[in-house]
């Protein structure tokens, strides 16, 4: 049986940007299985300054919740670009796709989720100017 409740630092979670090449725009640590998480996933993403996610992504089934917890920045949605700061939080349907991008101090943020296994498409380049 799992234990009842799971204690982690975010910053201590595995940071998967380097082996997918993206470590000189952004960290992520996806904290789901650190957390013996079933059902909700959680990740931790940092977009240093001036840098952009190098994909785009939209779910299947999932909706998610981003809440922006240090910094500014942009966030696109479909076609659609806003700009984010501190404290904001953006409800995200599952079909719209998404990526942020880092204001003059970059951007931190979370996400929020259930899980389901292979729910999900990345879309690499989709936010180009």
């Amino acid at each position: 049986m799992a234990e009842p409740f799971t204690h982690k630092q975010l910053t201590d979670v595995k940071d998967s940007a380097p082996e997918f090449g993206y470590a000189d725009a952004m960290e992520a640590r996806f904290a789901r299985e650190s957390l013996d998480a079933e059902q909700t996933g959680v990740s931790y993403h940092r977009i240093k300054p001036g840098k952009r996610q190098a994909f785009g992504h939209h779910h299947d089934e999932d909706e998610e919740i981003y809440v922006i917890v240090r910094g500014s920045g942009r966030i696109k949605l479909d076609d659609e670009i806003i700009e984010v700061e501190e404290l904001d939080a953006i409800r995200i349907a599952p079909e719209v796709v998404r990526a942020l991008e880092g204001g003059d101090e970059g951007v931190d943020f979370l996400a929020f989720g259930s899980h389901r296994e292979g729910d999900g498409e990345v879309i690499p380049g989709w936010w180009e100017d």
